[in-house]
């Protein structure tokens, strides 16, 4: 799948070490890697704000769509609209449905449909493939 911002492995590496992601945010982020739950810093992060895409940079969600799914991963309730895209996913035996960024492909997470606001999802998504920025 083609998306706007486009790089080679090497160049997403080192923008990410200039940016001072995490150590595991390359596996994550463009190797579609699952960090360990309950360690990411935006798990237990409740500050007002938005959360971006580490790659690029993309606004993907609101501070007030996140919640405490009690999963270890950072989850929201509800995506900024047209910013991240679905894929169908069958790795590790199983049928889940990936986000990525709509802008990069970076994998984000997965997003469910057990979550208890009204829209029903649960974006479940890598602290190591987020950014926040407070308001």
């Amino acid at each position: 799948m083609n998306y706007p911002v486009q790089k080679t492995d090497a160049q997403w590496q080192a923008l990410l070490k200039e940016k001072g992601a995490e150590p595991s945010a390359f596996q994550v982020a463009r190797q579609a890697a699952t960090e360990r739950p309950f360690s990411g810093k935006y798990e237990a992060h409740w500050a007002d704000g938005s959360y971006h895409c580490i790659c690029c940079g993309n606004t993907l969600f609101a501070s007030g769509s996140k919640f405490d799914a009690g999963c270890g991963w950072p989850s929201f309730a509800l995506a900024r609209p047209g910013a991240v895209k679905e894929i169908t996913d069958h790795s590790h035996g199983m049928k889940r449905v990936e986000v990525v960024c709509a802008e990069c492909g970076a994998h984000l997470g997965h997003v469910f449909d057990d979550g208890p606001t009204e829209t029903g999802l649960r974006y479940c998504m890598n602290s190591a493939s987020l950014n926040f920025t407070p308001t």
